[in-house]
């Protein structure tokens, strides 16, 4: 209905331009080709200035206007401004803190300014306060790769600018300029975001493991933007291995959303064979694994059609990667499981054996439901003949969760390099699958303790979503991210990090890093699919140490509510409320 009428509206105004001998305001040929945006914008004042500059008594006047509802727009009533002025002791600055992470930009809307002339001003975003705080420079990683997050800008006499597009929760605005005056009405946040419904939902006796499953899902929610990011503020692209665990989340929380299947096309379709998703030759798998994930979670069959040909090849690619020993010998890209475990090469071919064994069973699948028996027996005789050969882990924890998850190695023998000194070794991206190796080795509890302690300590340091990285050896003196570094602490933001995420360039708004989300809603609460679209799940609690789980599960027929408390005879009570659609089994 709404795309009739606005095809009705185009062509009333087209009528009524070419009556008048007028341009077109917007052709039907123009509109089909012009693109839409599946997100919507709102603007959010900041919740406190969290700091002045140093002689700000005599040079900022008003800063707390700049706290209030705004409207966006400018006018001439001259009341109740924001006033920084330069002068002799120096030239004024802010900063600002919007609560918690967003992604977008800022507007500012200005007043009158001396002579009619723009105002130069410097403006800073970051996900941390140092990092607002910062200078680009070598020395702590601070860069504008990806989004431009420090810049200079020039402000309208009487008016409003929009800048910026990256991920942050602060912003500093400096004055540039010697003898400037600004008159700021207002600085607003822009937050672009799929306005969407949370339609799954967790909630346990423990407060922390709650706010960890809405952190989760909140940081995939902000990365959910034209196509499936890793992150917003960078790098802001699809990456097909950070996707594994945010398609897992979004099934958890938002059901099916169309930017799945759109950022598995990109990827595909800018990757043709013999070629490997973002020139790693894990990273093809990991669309494999997507691919039959997302089916099982969606029935879409019409959608997996349209993958056969290119799923078919690169199942064939895969299946004559082994050696005469039965070992994997993947070439023709990088060789990679996560950047942790990036410099133990044994592990690495352990992840990738294990790897190799998890897509080609899930190709089988798929190859079965797509009547492809041809390749589907290639798939599995490949199994077989990588089953022969079991590599060693190495010491990584990475290599060990894959391991234990494809077969080649014994639950419980993966389980024990896991648990082996807590979540030490552990990392955001990985820690996924360390978790769900740990519940098929049936350690529960060990998979609850370690999302409180490794995933915890970031919401303790003032996080409102998960980062690229964590390492807990990153603890001990070390600041908040929503703090000024006092003296004689480490900034854990700016002094931490490695390989791509050395320092500021740090994303702290990471997809990848939402596995706890998923899993506390597969093994808590106890949702497993059984059937493709829902059609059969499995409910299978195990509280550990929880008095009572209860949340809600999306499906293609509508929500799953359950709920579970614990007896005192230890036994669990659950009451589930189903869609007639779905079978649930116990």
């Amino acid at each position: 209905m709404k795309k009739t009428l606005s095809i009705l509206i185009l062509a009333i105004a087209g009528a009524i331009c070419k009556a008048q001998k007028l341009p077109p305001v917007f052709d039907a040929k123009r509109s089909a080709e012009a693109q839409s945006t599946e997100t919507v914008r709102k603007y959010l004042s900041p919740v406190r200035i969290l700091w002045k500059s140093p002689d700000a008594a005599s040079n900022i006047t008003n800063a707390e206007k700049l706290l209030k509802l705004g409207t966006g727009q400018a006018d001439l009533s001259g009341n109740d401004l924001c006033i920084l002025q330069s002068n002799e002791k120096g030239k004024p600055g802010l900063l600002l803190d919007f609560g918690k992470e967003l992604h977008g930009g800022l507007q500012l809307v200005t007043d009158q300014s001396r002579g009619g002339k723009p105002v130069r001003v410097r403006i800073r975003f970051g996900e941390s306060a140092s990092e607002a705080m910062s200078n680009i420079d070598t020395i702590k990683g601070a860069t504008n790769d990806h989004a431009m997050r420090d810049m200079i800008v020039s402000l309208p006499w009487l008016g409003k600018l929009e800048v910026g597009n990256t991920g942050f929760r602060f912003v500093r605005i400096d004055l540039v300029d010697d003898n400037s005056q600004l008159k700021l009405k207002e600085a607003r946040a822009i937050f672009i975001y799929r306005d969407i419904p949370y339609l799954g939902s967790f909630k346990c006796s423990d407060t922390l493991l709650n706010k960890i499953w809405l952190t989760g899902a909140y940081t995939v929610h902000l990365n959910m933007q034209d196509y499936l990011w890793d992150g917003i503020k960078r790098d802001r692209l699809v990456w097909v291995g950070d996707m594994h665990p945010e398609t897992s989340t979004i099934a958890a929380v938002f059901g099916d959303n169309a930017v799945v299947p759109k950022s598995l096309d990109l990827a595909r379709d800018i990757t043709p064979l013999p070629g490997y998703m973002n020139g790693m030759v894990s990273y093809s798998m990991w669309w494999i694994l997507i691919q039959r994930d997302w089916y099982m979670h969606t029935g879409n069959l019409k959608y997996l059609q349209q993958q056969k040909v290119y799923l078919v090849k690169l199942l064939n690619q895969y299946a004559v990667q082994i050696d005469d020993n039965g070992s994997e010998k993947l070439e023709g890209a990088g060789r990679f499981l996560d950047w942790p475990s990036s410099e133990n090469k044994p592990a690495i071919h352990a992840g990738l054996q294990a790897m190799l064994v998890m897509t080609l069973n899930a190709g089988a699948e798929l190859c079965k439901i797509l009547n492809e028996p041809v390749t589907a027996q290639k798939c599995e005789a490949a199994v077989a003949k990588l089953k022969t050969n079991v590599p060693d882990a190495n010491g990584s924890k990475q290599a060990a969760a894959l391991l234990g998850l494809s077969g080649l190695l014994p639950a419980q023998k993966a389980n024990e390099i896991l648990s082996a000194g807590g979540v030490h070794n552990y990392s955001t991206f990985f820690g996924y699958y360390m978790l769900l190796a740990k519940a098929k080795a049936g350690d529960y509890q060990g998979g609850i303790e370690a999302i409180r302690n490794f995933w915890g300590p970031m919401l303790n340091l003032g996080a409102t979503t998960f980062w690229e990285d964590f390492n807990i050896d990153w603890l001990p003196n070390t600041s908040r991210i929503d703090e000024l570094v006092p003296d004689g602490k480490k900034d854990i933001h700016g002094d931490y990090g490695a390989y791509c995420y050395k320092g500021f360039r740090h994303s702290l708004s990471h997809g990848w890093a939402s596995g706890p989300t998923p899993w506390l809603t597969e093994y808590v609460l106890g949702v497993k699919v059984i059937a493709p679209g829902c059609k059969v799940i499995k409910i299978e609690p195990h509280l550990g140490d929880l008095s009572f789980a209860e949340g809600t599960y999306p499906t293609p027929y509508g929500i799953i509510k359950i709920k579970h408390v614990k007896q005192a005879n230890g036994k669990v009570k659950t009451t589930i409320n189903a869609p007639a659609a779905v079978k649930i089994i116990q």
